[in-house]
């Protein structure tokens, strides 16, 4: 099952292109979902509050709206109801269905659910309706980072002494809160693992819009560096609303020219795993699927030529527009920095003995496209390694064989950072 993240920055039409994605899909013959938390009308059809049955609303094609405020109520009560006696113990006072209002960060977690649920059904194809791009880039990284705090507050190990609590429950005649607390981070813990074990699947993509321009690349540079850090896979960069290129009219003229020039750029930049899809201006906002079905159809699809190819010129290609195509295990991922594969690691370990004190250095290389040196930070916590990339964070485990080394030195190269470890005297056996 395919599953298309579509993001972008703000104002960009990330909604109006995931709505045209999901349609091209089904018109392909891929049973498709689309999802939003759009208020609106959902691909045209209107949904009323609380509908998340998919409804079906063209020929292959099913949609359905997320209730952030009922999933949430759904949440707080179920937890309500799993802390009752703890609650009872306390005198609390129980909150009923009508009186609660959904916080804020509702939606996100309401979103990643809803993306789980149909992660599960019969779908060819699931489209969500993101955020813009950076609030995305931190919801998607937001399950790996509960489960570490889980498991940092209520080590597993600890859970051990579980069985030990009915017997003292009973001894002190009053119920252990403690009990109903790790029963509901374990079930916390579940879920969120279902969570990123999505997030992280192969067959799951971002898809990002953007309207090509100078403030627009800038962002993406940004965006790329928490994209890799977290190691998301990107499958399509959509530059929305491009002007014809040549024009009478010296405005539209200007206009099409810095465009032409940030999209030679990313031709230029992104990986060649990264398709780029150029979807031009309607001259109109798009509306109802018949607009839908434009968009598609005027897309100029081609695939990202590297920097180191020389470049490329927009506009080639045709190939399936916006359409997501079968699966096929995924693209490459912008980065390597993913969970079961934290960069490159060399070192004395190639040369086929143990390292040893005085060995050379091992080198840990993490690819980090568009981070800037002064806007890194490092810093070793234990087995981790926190690694902050300008307004992107994230707690990274050490590789086995350089948990018993010391931090010697970084350096980044060419968006490459390389953090340099020295073997512990200390941690490392001695041998002749």
């Amino acid at each position: 099952m395919r599953k298309v993240l579509v993001t972008g920055l703000g104002g960009a039409g990330r909604t109006t292109v995931a709505a045209a994605t999901a349609l091209a899909s089904a018109g392909d013959g891929r049973r498709t979902l689309f999802l939003s938390a759009d208020p609106g009308d959902v691909l045209g059809t209107p949904l009323p509050a609380g509908h998340e049955e998919p409804a079906p609303v063209h020929a292959g094609l099913w949609a359905a709206r997320i209730d952030a405020g009922a999933d949430f109520r759904a949440e707080f009560l179920d937890l309500q109801e799993r802390a009752s006696a703890a609650l009872d113990l306390l005198g609390a006072a129980r909150l009923e269905d009508a009186e609660l209002t959904r916080l804020p960060g509702s939606d996100q977690f309401a979103l990643l659910r809803a993306l789980v649920v149909a992660s599960r059904g019969d779908w060819e194809v699931v489209v969500v309706d993101m955020p813009p791009l950076r609030e995305t880039i931190a919801l998607l990284a937001l399950p790996e980072e509960l489960r570490r705090y889980l498991r940092r507050l209520l080590p597993p190990e600890r859970q051990a002494a579980r069985a030990l609590r009915p017997m003292l429950a009973q001894l002190a005649g009053v119920p252990m809160p403690a009990q109903w607390l790790y029963a509901t981070a374990e079930r916390w813990d579940t879920e969120l693992a279902g969570v990123q074990w999505v997030v992280e699947s192969p067959d799951t993509t971002l898809r990002i819009v953007a309207e090509p321009g100078p403030k627009a690349a800038a962002a993406l540079t940004e965006a790329r560096t928490g994209i890799a850090l977290h190691g998301l896979r990107v499958d399509m960069l959509v530059p929305n609303r491009t002007l014809p290129k040549e024009s009478a009219d010296p405005w539209i003229a200007g206009l099409a020219a810095q465009q032409e020039k940030c999209l030679h750029e990313w031709y230029g930049t992104w990986p060649a795993g990264t398709a780029l899809c150029e979807v031009p201006h309607l001259g109109r906002d798009p509306q109802g699927l018949d607009d839908l079905a434009l968009l598609h159809a005027r897309a100029v699809r081609s695939g990202a030529v590297s920097s180191g190819d020389g470049g490329g010129d927009s506009g080639h290609g045709g190939g399936d527009g916006l359409a997501a195509g079968p699966d096929r295990g995924g693209p490459e991922r912008d980065g390597r920095n993913t969970a079961g594969d934290l960069g490159r690691v060399t070192g004395p370990s190639a040369a086929g003995h143990p390292p040893r004190a005085g060995d050379a250095l091992f080198m840990w290389e993490l690819d980090l496209p568009g981070s800037v040196k002064e806007t890194l930070s490092l810093v070793r916590r234990g087995d981790e390694l926190l690694v902050g990339a300008g307004p992107f964070r994230r707690n990274l485990p050490l590789p086995s064989a350089l948990r018993r080394c010391t931090v010697a030195g970084a350096g980044l190269t060419d968006g490459v950072l390389t953090v340099r470890f020295a073997p512990d005297p200390g941690l490392w056996p001695r041998t002749p």
